[in-house]
């Protein structure tokens, strides 16, 4: 079911708007995915996940109000959809199978 594929960044992006709710834009993001994983995050890539992710109907965004320190400029704020949750629980579904799936015998670590 190829309509719901989300790359690894893409997931990554998707779940931790889900984290954020209502305070998911793009600085709130970006902090939470760097403290979380550990993993730095260009603006750029953000900013082009995000757009893509709204491109495919998986979130939509709503301008909030414009503030002084951002020079008047709204912050975008992002909300799942409902095709959106669908794609999450298709992601998340697939890799239960796929983990499920592999014998507990090759997950043993060997020592020599």
């Amino acid at each position: 079911m190829k309509k719901y594929q989300l790359g690894e960044f893409e997931e990554i992006v998707m779940l931790t708007v889900g984290i954020l709710y209502n305070e998911a834009y793009g600085v709130s993001i970006k902090k939470e995915i760097e403290v979380r994983l550990a993993r730095k995050v260009s603006v750029g890539a953000l900013q082009t996940a995000l757009k893509r992710l709204e491109d495919k109907g998986y979130l939509k965004s709503r301008e909030g109000e414009a503030t002084e320190e951002r020079a008047g400029r709204p912050k975008k704020y992002f909300q799942i959809t409902a095709l959106g949750k669908r794609a999450m629980e298709y992601a998340k579904s697939t890799r239960d199978e796929l983990w499920s799936a592999i014998p507990k015998m090759a997950l043993k670590t060997v020592t020599t």
